[in-house]
């Protein structure tokens, strides 16, 4: 349980994250991911990195209930934690394929919008639902899989797309039966991980250098507002109906 790394095959490494019941991260375990993440990177056998989760779903997001216990400590420890594992998937020294299952929201976002590709299951719906959980964010990822308006429509409102959805606008590679995801997202890293390592990373600093947007400073300047909604007490606010049944869903 928790953060794992395994080596299924050379040049592969996969990061695993499973913390039950439904992969709701602690401040430790966002840590965690990172560091698992940029290890793996930094192996120099390592040529693409798979990130995929055990359980009911790919992530939650923060958990929520450790704020609520812990308060402001929490919420920044949260937000660091946050900060460092997207940035550990998109600063991975190689690709990193995310696969993904169930479940994608909030913190999840993050993940997959940074990641290099994203495989997911027929079953993945993805979406941020932070302003029903009292906290602000990772709009800056949701950008990178759909179109601005779309993104604003998404955000407001909570509602999830699925994985058949994010494929027609270009931003999954493949969706697959779920029981086929695994085998889907390391035929993918296999083929990546065929190429020259060097020049893999290479290519992963090239193309990093090349995006129009700024993802650490984008998501940082996000994060204030966050930090602004929980000292003037809407976040406590929206937090304390966090569990209450919503309208909302899936888009359509």
């Amino acid at each position: 349980m928790g953060v794992s790394t395994s080596s299924p095959e050379k040049g592969i490494s996969v990061t695993t994250v499973d913390v039950p019941p439904v992969n709701a991260l602690a401040v430790d375990d966002w840590f965690a991911l990172a560091d698992a993440v940029r290890g793996a990177g930094r192996d120099p056998e390592t040529r693409c990195v798979v990130l995929t989760a055990g359980g009911r779903g790919f992530n939650a997001g923060v958990d929520i209930k450790e704020i609520q216990a812990r308060g402001r400590s929490a919420l920044v420890g949260a937000n660091r934690g946050c900060f460092e594992a997207f940035a550990a998937v998109y600063e991975c020294e190689v690709p990193v394929v995310a696969a993904v299952h169930g479940f994608c929201l909030g913190g999840g976002i993050g993940l997959v919008g940074n990641a290099d590709v994203i495989v997911a299951s027929e079953d993945a719906v993805f979406g941020l639902p932070e302003l029903d959980r009292g906290a602000l964010g990772a709009a800056t990822h949701l950008a990178r899989l759909v179109p601005q308006h779309l993104m604003r429509a998404l955000y407001y409102t909570s509602r999830t797309v699925t994985a058949a959805e994010l494929h027609a606008h270009g931003s999954v590679w493949r969706v697959v039966p779920r029981e086929g995801l695994r085998a889907a997202a390391l035929e993918l890293a296999r083929e990546i991980a065929a190429k020259d390592g060097e020049l893999l990373r290479l290519a992963k600093a090239a193309i990093n250098g090349i995006d129009p947007v700024d993802v650490r400073r984008s998501y940082r300047f996000e994060q204030g507002f966050t930090y602004e909604a929980d000292a003037s007490g809407v976040a406590d606010r929206v937090r304390d109906t966090f569990g209450e049944d919503r309208d909302g869903g899936r888009r359509g």
